[in-house]
């Protein structure tokens, strides 16, 4: 019955007319999957991390899907199973991560699309300077430069690039 009445958006990706892949709001059941899929994505993206930083983050991520303090959405395959998700706290994207075996398939694009659709177009967001990658992800969906910090928000000496699209 929970599953029937969660929300579940069908603008999905489409290949050769079939549905490969959907929106659904946060499944609880899901929670370890995304954590893993945040790991696998920071290991591929994020070579400034040292391990200890790595599960520090690991255990915020858990902390903040298991306790819900952010409006999380998953992307899932044609298997129902996760691929990618994004968290947004009001028109924040406080995390947006895909599994490196999905990378250049569109499920970032996907979840930018979606969430530009229930938030509106005025959305922001903070890369790290040392992800060139993450950067040019979002600079091709519109995002332009407003800021710069030097440490991140747990104060490590990650910088940040701020971003933001209107």
């Amino acid at each position: 019955m929970k599953d029937a009445l969660q929300r579940v958006l069908r603008h999905a990706l489409k290949r050769d007319g079939e549905i490969e892949m959907d929106i659904v709001s946060y499944r609880e059941q899901d929670q370890e999957r995304l954590v893993q899929i945040w790991e696998r994505a920071v290991r591929a993206t994020h070579s400034f991390l040292e391990e200890q930083h790595i599960q520090f983050y690991r255990d915020v991520v858990s902390k903040v899907l298991q306790e819900r303090q952010v409006e999380v959405w998953e992307t899932l395959d044609k298997e129902h199973q996760p691929v990618g998700f994004i968290g947004l706290q009001d028109n924040f994207i406080e995390m947006l991560f895909v599994d490196p075996s999905q990378h250049g398939q569109g499920v970032g694009r996907l979840l930018i699309e979606h969430t530009v659709k229930i938030k509106g177009r005025h959305l922001k967001v903070d890369v790290n300077e040392q992800n060139p990658g993450a950067a040019q992800f979002y600079s091709k969906m519109g995002f332009v430069q407003i800021g710069r910090s030097e440490f991140d928000g747990s104060g490590n000496p990650f910088p940040l690039l701020h971003l933001e699209i209107s």
